[in-house]
């Protein structure tokens, strides 16, 4: 009721508001939602490893003195083949897009411990940037963590970007020839022409050597800035058949490298964010967090363990029932749910061996809302067969 309350009541607007609409795109399990909960400082959007968690559009809200950021996080960018795979909503398809008309910016996230993908934008991402060549991008390498070899952040970020970030062309050279398998770093160069018109704190390519820099796995000595030629010329849009041989977006205003699941430098992101915000009335009251009702939060962490203890496409065909939701005298949330599950043996694989299965599910699904309700819960789940 106190979330409905706050949906509804008029935002307690400052003086001079200010607001950014920010669209999160990628290739599915790239870490959007990861990311999202970073910057918000709270766990209201599903994360697993599995493909296609986000199946809806929601809306995270961070509201930062007179500055109101609105995060888009939108389901994974696919196509209507792999859709219908995994039994997803048209919606699936079209989210995406519908996030991309309201957003001021859109941060283009990319996992770069997947090297399959991580040295080109998926096709639809491309076409999704080629549709809003409008809009300012930020070019974001997750995860990078877990790559060991850290001068590959800049062989990545060269193809992703064509070798140009806000207009300005990137010169990648390694002063240092050595052998690929060797565990030390070598010293790597980044010269862009000029440095870009604003002097972003906290840009990874930014001119002074901030934290930023540190976190992104570049050398300390990293010399950024420096003499280059060439311009870029402005986005422009592009028909389905330019961007067959296109790997990058030579459009990006800047990039961020960190690592979203540890928070490393998610706060130099949000800093950034922060500074690309316009004057314009505020969407939510301040103390909103999420536009997402308690019910479909719920729905979603249960259906995240779903698909992270479950194997290959079993929990995509599980139905979510909600029987008992209510207050209990102490305030705690008491929250009874029924799974319905399309086969007998799907069943015994959510109940598992002596309920084991069942019952980790019902454990750790209940410590998250009570981190995101921020009260006792008590949470029971049933299994039972479609009838």
């Amino acid at each position: 009721e106190e979330q409905k309350r706050l949906l509804e009541n008029r935002p307690d607007q400052p003086q001079n508001p200010r607001v950014l609409r920010i669209a999160i795109i990628g290739a599915p399990n790239a870490g959007k939602s990861t990311l999202s909960n970073q910057l918000l400082g709270r766990k209201v959007f599903p994360v697993s490893r599995k493909v296609h968690t986000t199946r809806c559009k929601a809306r995270g809200v961070i509201t930062h003195e007179d500055t109101q950021l609105i995060i888009l996080d939108t389901p994974g960018l696919t196509n209507p083949l792999k859709a219908k795979r995994h039994k997803l909503d048209e919606a699936m398809l079209t989210d995406p897009w519908d996030s991309m008309k309201h957003a001021d910016l859109v941060l283009v996230l990319v996992d770069v411990s997947d090297h399959w993908t991580r040295n080109s934008l998926s096709k639809e991402v491309l076409k999704c940037l080629s549709q809003f060549p409008h809009i300012p991008s930020v070019l974001v390498l997750n995860k990078v963590d877990v790559l060991k070899k850290k001068f590959l952040l800049l062989e990545i970020a060269t193809d992703l970007t064509e070798g140009i970030v806000n207009g300005k062309k990137l010169e990648v050279k390694s002063t240092l020839k050595q052998d690929s398998s060797s565990s030390a770093k070598p010293p790597l160069h980044i010269t862009r022409a000029s440095p870009p018109e604003s002097k972003v704190p906290g840009s990874a390519f930014g001119q002074e050597k901030n934290q930023a820099q540190e976190g992104s796995g570049l050398d300390k000595s990293s010399d950024v800035g420096g003499a280059g030629t060439g311009e870029a010329q402005g986005p422009k849009h592009h028909g389905p058949e330019d961007l067959r041989d296109v790997k990058g977006w030579p459009h990006f205003q800047e990039i961020f490298m960190l690592a979203a699941v540890r928070g490393e430098e998610v706060d130099t992101l949000k800093r950034y964010l922060l500074m690309q915000a316009k004057p314009g009335p505020w969407e939510f009251h301040s103390d909103v967090l999420t536009n997402q009702s308690p019910q479909e939060i719920c729905n979603n962490i249960i259906r995240e363990k779903l698909l992270e203890y479950l194997p290959l496409e079993v929990p995509y065909g599980v139905t979510q029932v909600m029987e008992i939701w209510e207050e209990g005298e102490c305030g705690e949330l008491l929250i009874v749910q029924s799974l319905l599950v399309p086969r007998e043996s799907h069943k015994r694989m959510l109940i598992g061996r002596g309920g084991k299965v069942i019952s980790r599910i019902a454990r750790e699904a209940g410590q998250d809302l009570m981190n995101a309700f921020l009260c006792d819960v008590h949470l029971k789940l049933k299994v039972e067969v479609k009838g």
